[in-house]
């Protein structure tokens, strides 16, 4: 089941029901305005990852590592690319972390869930062995601290569109 946790076609239904859920419950300016600043959100976490991140530590991922490829059983395809920060794990808890700074108060019973979701395909990372246990840590430590950042900048400018429904 852990390769499957990772993939995103897994979990586009998940996304759809987030947008048309959006699209039920607000108005349509208010939820588009809300999707664009949720993919704003993981666009920035997946940049400062992927490319900031990545590009300047170089940290081999451990199914490349010579020392360690040897001993590992892996189940997904190797990627060419470096290994810290995990970009799944950044990315799937800056959402998380968007959406409960956004959203939360008024879905308060979805928080630990979304947590449990990312923290999941983030635990994935590591057990099909494309990242290291630290690589996922701190991907999730970056994605919750700029969902965070995002959700305070959108609380200010454009919570009122939300609360007003």
């Amino acid at each position: 089941m852990m390769p499957a946790f990772r993939e995103k076609l897994v979990w586009l239904p998940f996304y759809l029901y987030l947008l048309v859920f959006m699209m039920v419950n607000f108005r349509w300016r208010v939820a588009l305005l809300f999707i664009l600043s949720l993919v704003t959100t993981v666009g920035f976490a997946d940049i400062t990852s992927s490319k900031l991140i990545k590009n300047n530590v170089e940290r081999l991922r451990p199914c490349n590592e010579p020392d360690v490829i040897d001993t590992m059983v892996l189940r997904v395809r190797c990627g060419r690319g470096y290994s810290f920060t995990s970009s799944h794990a950044a990315n799937h808890f800056a959402l998380v972390f968007f959406f409960i700074y956004t959203l939360g108060r008024l879905f308060k019973k979805l928080r630990w869930p979304l947590v449990a979701w990312a923290a999941i395909i983030s635990f994935a990372q590591v057990y099909v062995g494309v990242h290291y246990p630290l690589d996922v840590i701190f991907g999730a430590l970056l994605g919750a601290l700029i969902g965070m950042l995002m959700a305070l900048a959108y609380n200010n400018f454009l919570s009122d569109t939300i609360y007003k429904n």
